[in-house]
């Protein structure tokens, strides 16, 4: 792939992102319209980089000039404009407001959780003003007749200024950390480990074939063309469906549940569905086999243990895990992933054990030599070295240690000031590496990173305003992954590799997670006070901030010692994982990947399981009876797929701007 990046494909990349930045929110809380991110490969970025993509190669086959954009520059355009996607709504903005807002507009509605919490929480982290938290919530008067700059100019910015400077130093410190962490760990991925990252392929191969100059006739794959049939045939049908009702659907989903007994061996399928969702089918597909196997193996096994724990008459009530900030974490079973996810996170470490040592020798020498000098001689042509700077590691430490100041500052003991950002760099790490090397578009996560420290030490480990500012602090950024940033990330690391200028990638990325976070704060501001932040279908978001602070205030009424069923299934968990990690590398039959495992108890996967069996089925069938070549084939069959599916998304997210309804194409 041609490598050149220029100026031109950053500053598109900003005009798009930022557009996006701004239209996301008001498409998906104001319009109600099909959303327009969500999941980890968002549907509008794509969807607009496709296009570009097609009309590059177009412009060029017209004028007989090279195109406007490389393959590289295109997919550097891609990254930014997820990351705008992501911050500006699903990423950040969509509960942020709602959690900093949440103790001024419901304390005077007697919950009990204001009266608890309140006196413990720093006032510098909310707005305290009663009069702006309302016009907020409410809008203004006349604010939806007013225009934006004068609903910027009513916004009492001396009030939210203080707070969100508050918050930004703690998102954007956070962000840095995760920038480290992917300069860091990014070659080891890219380069020693060779990754596949799975839903990195379709626009990679788009970038590819433009850069040859075949991106046209690349679209006229017999096989590409087929797939792309079948997506669209099944959305033009279920969409004229949505619209006329008379028109018959093509079932998408399947409750099989039914035929499952609630109680018993089996009864742990008893709420089973089945997605049939053309676009992750083609993602398990372009999987390794090993890894999609695994990721709908392990659901199912997780279903079978629930039921023979039942048999068993092992099986524990929700109280036993007593009151948690996870997610999802609702059985004891769930509390296996925290042990998986600390195992797992040092086997990672383990796995970059080399290439770790080099960058801690090169921080200690100051000076570095770059370890392969026959490609840095060739780092012109084909830009494929990679030094070790030293800079990541400082700037992890830096940041870490920033991070545990803000949690010691803001009422954490010194301990679990310093313990609760690792388990967030565990969280971060794990699941980068879970959904880049997984191809997982959509994953959420079963315990929260407190839950680990909570479940081992007590809630006391925290103490009362600690365990507060902890559920506050980890809503923010480490507890809803549908949209995180980090995976996002991580993808840039595979981009930076067939760039020339890789810190002009890298200061992309840095110049749209600040820009991003900006735009995304003004914006959210903007709709709450033009519309009034309750009439912005904030319904999931409001419920799970309220949610949180419920569990937190219960802490703190009622202290928790070390729970010894957390520890028991953290200590299961980990001890599989480490079965799992040591047969996956020691034996090349072992057929079980250990990222199955850790997304086996995910609520994504009652969606993605399904469309994970049936990629793999196809992948193991055209590869033991075609081989690679058949497979090199029949791979342009589900990569239209999943240009099908993305497409006609778009397409009805373009339609629901007119009608005022849109199809949604993802169950998401």
């Amino acid at each position: 792939m041609n490598g050149r990046l220029r100026f031109r494909a950053l500053l598109t990349g900003l005009v798009i992102g930022l557009a996006l930045c701004v239209f996301t929110p008001y498409n998906n809380a104001v319009l109600r319209n099909v959303p327009l991110g969500g999941g980890h490969f968002p549907m509008a970025p794509f969807f607009i980089v496709a296009w570009m993509f097609v009309l590059d190669a177009l412009a060029s086959r017209l004028t007989r000039r090279p195109p406007v954009f490389s393959g590289v520059e295109l997919l550097v355009v891609w990254l930014m404009t997820v990351l705008f996607s992501a911050i500006g709504y699903a990423g950040l903005t969509e509960t942020f407001f709602v959690n900093i807002t949440a103790p001024e507009r419901f304390a005077k509605d007697a919950y009990r959780w204001t009266e608890v919490l309140g006196p413990l929480l720093p006032q510098s982290w909310f707005p305290q003003s009663a009069e702006a938290v309302s016009a907020f919530y409410n809008g203004l008067r006349g604010g939806r007749d007013m225009d934006v700059p004068g609903v910027l100019a009513a916004i009492p910015w001396g009030i939210w200024l203080p707070v969100l400077a508050v918050w930004a130093f703690f998102i954007l410190g956070a962000f840095f950390v995760m920038l480290c962490l992917m300069a860091l760990f990014g070659r080891q991925w890219v380069v020693n480990e060779r990754v596949l990252f799975p839903m990195l392929r379709v626009p990679a191969l788009m970038g590819e074939a433009l850069d040859q100059k075949q991106l046209l006739s690349w679209w006229g794959n017999t096989y590409l063309l087929v797939g792309l049939t079948l997506a669209g045939a099944l959305h033009l049908i279920n969409g004229l469906h949505f619209y006329y009702p008379s028109v018959p659907a093509i079932p998408t989903l399947v409750l099989a549940g039914s035929y499952f007994p609630k109680y018993g061996l089996f009864s742990g399928f008893h709420k089973l569905k089945l997605y049939i969702i053309p676009a992750f089918i083609g993602f398990a597909f372009l999987t390794t086999r090993q890894i999609s196997f695994s990721m709908w193996a392990f659901h199912i096994l997780a279903g079978l243990l629930f039921g023979l724990l039942y048999v068993m008459g092992w099986q524990l009530p929700e109280a036993a895990l007593g009151t948690t900030l996870g997610p999802d974490l609702a059985r004891p079973e769930g509390a296996q992933t925290i042990g998986s996810y600390l195992v797992f996170f040092g086997f990672l470490l383990w796995l970059a054990r080399h290439h770790l040592r080099e960058t801690i020798m090169c921080a200690l020498r100051r000076t570095c030599k770059e370890s392969d000098p026959a490609a840095a001689s060739a780092i012109e042509t084909l830009p494929t070295a990679w030094h070790p700077p030293a800079w990541p590691l400082w700037g992890l430490l830096i940041g870490m240690l920033a991070l545990s100041g803000w949690c010691w500052f803001f009422g954490l003991p010194l301990m679990a000031a310093l313990l609760l950002p690792v388990m967030f760099v565990v969280v971060v790490l794990v699941t980068s590496r879970l959904v880049c090397q997984g191809g997982l578009p959509y994953f959420t996560l079963t315990a929260a990173p407190s839950d680990a420290l909570m479940g081992f030490f007590g809630s006391g480990f925290f103490g009362s305003a600690g365990m507060a500012a902890t559920a506050v602090m980890q809503k923010v950024l480490f507890l809803d992954m549908r949209e995180a940033v980090a995976p996002t990330l991580f993808h840039g690391a595979k981009v930076r590799q067939d760039a020339r200028r890789r810190n002009l990638v890298l200061a992309a990325i840095g110049l749209s997670l600040v820009l991003a976070l900006a735009v995304a704060f003004v914006t959210m501001l903007v709709l709450g006070y033009k519309y009034g932040l309750r009439e912005l279908g904030l319904d999931w978001a409001t419920q799970t901030v309220l949610a949180n602070y419920e569990n937190a205030q219960r802490l703190v009424d009622q202290p928790v010692g070390p729970n010894p069923w957390t520890i028991t299934y953290a200590g299961f968990g980990a001890l599989t994982m480490i079965v799992l990690i040591v047969c996956y590398y020691r034996f090349p039959w072992w057929p079980l990947h250990p990222l199955g495992y850790l997304a086996a108890y995910s609520a994504g996967m009652s969606i993605l399981w399904f469309p994970f069996f049936i990629g793999w089925l196809c992948n193991h069938l055209v590869l033991h009876y075609g081989g690679t070549r058949l497979f090199n084939r029949v791979r342009f069959l589900f990569i239209g797929l999943i240009l099908g599916e993305f497409l006609m998304g778009g397409v009805y997210a373009v339609i629901g701007l007119y009608s005022g309804q849109g199809y949604a194409v993802f169950p998401l």
